[in-house]
């Protein structure tokens, strides 16, 4: 049994694919920070480099995109004549690309040339002459879709058929190829209008792109908490599968989404190095530049029979649970697994025949090699994005970077999405919270708190407090909105503090930072008195923070 989940926030949109009720993949993009693969551009060649048979072009993004030699597609590319970079590309020179891979730490975009254009049941390749049909077809169907692309192929295009057209109709996919020429009309006529670097073609939004790419009768549902967006799913079907409209549901439900199955509980642990296994055993997976380790242990599982029995039962679980981490983690590179060493030949072949079944239910293009004498799995996975630990974690400030911690944005994210369920479960008027000091500072200088208020009508204070973790979000009090503002501030305008600089305020340089209970007293020109004692006077008082001035008389100098 299939199912996708689909949650969205205002700053986060979220797609959970489900098999047998346990998360395999996850999806996620925040608002303006979407992924750029599949996107078009009209760019400029900043730089050719001959000693690494690549180019560098400008398609207006921060970073230039990153163009290797093989992805420059020419006329002449039937010859198998080893080609250079310079003889196909110049500096200055504008070329059409498509982002295959997004930017990942300190690099670029990947960039190719040979564009396409993808729909529910085909990709169109402009210019193209490949006339194929998807692998994970059986034969059968492959033979007759391999006919229908040879019938159906323009002349000036190549054609591949997806798995998804299994079973469909000529007319559904003539239809597909029809509404696809039309898009590449709008981006030919947009390329001959624009200059470069320009934006030529947008990928569909993130619930729309997986509902295209791998919803079909072996899924039993969609299930969506937002009503626009179940509308454009219900609209997209409409013109390829209408069959499958009423399989798409709006979730009714008081309680938050992917809180309700368990989902958000299984993205915490997906950021944990270790991953118990049923038995007893377990998983710990390291990251390192270059690739990912993945170390199989027995822990508590003895077994009740010989130990070759009870390491190849281990092994077998660590396959299934192994490529289901590597999917919800979406891992990619290479990857090595530590299998816990098996003396029988026939129980290696057992569990590397395991992996591969397993890893044919990833969409993701992977390649394994041999299972080595010694238990290790050598494997690749592409990398297409940064995965989910770059999605939702950022480098640590206090490691600088040896490990990671869950980043201020997805603390807040999660944060607001708590708070807007604890106030609409409530009939109270307004309410005080204390969140992690860092939290509240975010959640109330990027609006989201007003923007909580706007949409729940109710009345929110936040209150930063240093004694809360990150994630901790309390309620403190509930009720009118006169008792929550008296109860909120620790602090009043006028009011004349004596208290302890402890650091540099973060956003000015100038200021220092002080803190009454937890609460942050930004005090201007206090940089340099950290540490000291100093008297001051508040200017003004807010939810997150106070403004405050030295006192002429004791500023601590």
């Amino acid at each position: 049994m299939k199912q996708l989940i689909i949650t969205t926030d205002p700053r986060e949109t979220r797609v959970a694919l489900m098999e047998e009720g346990r998360l395999a993949e996850l999806y996620g993009e925040r608002t303006g920070e979407g992924s750029l693969v599949g996107n078009v551009y009209k760019g400029r060649v900043e730089n050719v480099l001959a000693g690494m048979d690549a180019a560098f072009v400008d398609i207006g993004l921060e970073r230039n995109g990153f163009l290797y030699v093989d992805e420059v597609q020419t006329p002449e590319d039937e010859d198998d004549r080893p080609r250079k970079i310079t003889q196909l590309l110049k500096s200055g020179q504008e070329i059409v690309v498509q982002v295959t891979k997004d930017p990942m730490g300190t690099k670029g975009p990947r960039l190719t040339t040979q564009t396409s254009i993808a729909g529910r049941y085909l990709v169109y390749v402009p210019d193209g002459t490949l006339c194929g049909v998807s692998r994970r077809l059986p034969d059968d169907e492959r033979q007759r879709l391999r006919r229908l692309c040879h019938e159906i192929k323009p002349a000036d295009a190549g054609v591949i058929i997806r798995t998804v057209a299994e079973g469909v109709s000529e007319k559904a996919i003539t239809g597909d190829l029809r509404y696809l020429e039309k898009v590449w009309g709008s981006v030919k006529r947009r390329l001959e209008s624009q200059g470069a670097p320009s934006l030529v073609y947008t990928e569909a939004d993130l619930p729309l792109r997986i509902v295209r790419d791998v919803f079909d009768e072996d899924f039993t549902q969609v299930l969506v908490d937002e009503e626009s967006v179940q509308k454009r799913i219900v609209g997209f079907l409409q013109n390829t599968n209408p069959e499958l409209i009423e399989r798409v549901e709006l979730y009714q439900g008081s309680k938050a989404l992917f809180e309700t199955y368990g989902i958000d509980e299984e993205i915490r642990k997906a950021l944990h190095r270790r991953v118990d296994l049923p038995s007893g055993g377990y998983l710990v997976f390291d990251y390192a530049e270059a690739m990912t380790v993945v170390d199989v242990n027995t822990g508590r599982y003895v077994g009740r029979k010989q130990l070759e029995d009870t390491i190849t039962k281990t092994n077998l679980e660590a396959c299934r649970e192994v490529v289901r981490q590597l999917r919800v983690r979406d891992i990619g590179g290479i990857i090595i697994i530590d299998f816990i060493d098996m003396g029988r030949r026939q129980n290696r072949e057992q569990v590397l025949e395991t992996l591969e079944a397993e890893l044919a239910k990833d969409r993701t293009k992977t390649y394994v090699v041999e299972l080595s004498p010694l238990g290790l799995v050598e494997m690749t996975r592409q990398n297409i994005t940064d995965g989910l630990r770059g999605f939702l974690t950022e480098t640590c400030p206090t490691c600088d970077g040896e490990g990671v911690v869950v980043s201020a944005d997805s603390l807040a994210i999660d944060a607001e999405r708590r708070l807007r369920e604890l106030v609409t479960s409530s009939t109270a008027e307004a309410f005080l919270v204390e969140l992690n000091a860092e939290v509240a500072l975010v959640l109330e200088e990027e609006g989201r708190l007003g923007a909580l208020e706007a949409d729940t009508g109710k009345h929110v204070v936040a209150e930063g407090v240093s004694y809360l973790e990150p994630g901790e979000v309390r309620m403190a009090a509930e009720g009118s909105r006169q008792v929550i503002d008296r109860a909120a501030l620790p602090v009043a305008e006028g009011q004349e503090l004596t208290l302890t600089i402890e650091e540099v305020h973060v956003y000015n340089r100038r200021d220092g930072v002080g803190r009454v209970d937890g609460y942050p007293v930004c005090v201007a020109g206090a940089a340099d008195r950290v540490g000291k004692r100093v008297e001051v006077v508040v200017e003004r008082a807010m939810r997150h923070c106070a403004e405050a001035r030295l006192s002429p008389a004791g500023g601590g100098r």
